[in-house]
């Protein structure tokens, strides 16, 4: 799996905008590069966490989630390890300083996954779309 270096740029971009609080959405690819960012609906975000009403999720595949950890811890928590294990293959935490060298892809185990950033060709429009 990858991630489209402009795609990895917004997320680190809205975490560092968004710190102290965290920040978390949900992650779409496209074929086997993560590309897209879904903020779902009535997620509150605070400075301990950020909960996600995934009741609120539109019916759309998903394929992990993306929050911030604005202390700069990038180990998943607890309540994360739960969250992964319900909600996708992929899960990226990115802590401060919110950098290129500043987050982690984790699989649903809470294991540490290999993620090449790649420069993606986002089309006008995406077919479907």
């Amino acid at each position: 799996m990858k991630i489209a270096k402009d795609t990895l740029s917004f997320i680190l971009e809205v975490s560092k905008s968004t710190a102290p609080m965290e920040f978390a959405g949900m992650l779409q690819a496209k074929g086997d590069v993560i590309t897209d960012v879904v903020i779902v609906p009535g997620t509150e975000s605070g400075e301990e966490s950020a909960t996600m009403q995934l009741f609120m999720l539109p019916n759309i595949h998903t394929i992990g989630t993306v929050h911030s950890h604005p202390s700069g811890s990038r180990r998943p928590s607890g309540e994360d390890l739960e969250l992964f294990e319900r909600k996708g293959k992929y899960h990226i935490i990115v802590g401060a300083p919110f950098d290129t060298s500043s987050w982690t892809c984790y699989n649903y185990k809470g294991e540490p996954v290999k993620l090449d950033v790649v420069d993606y060709e986002f089309k006008e429009k995406e077919e479907g779309w």
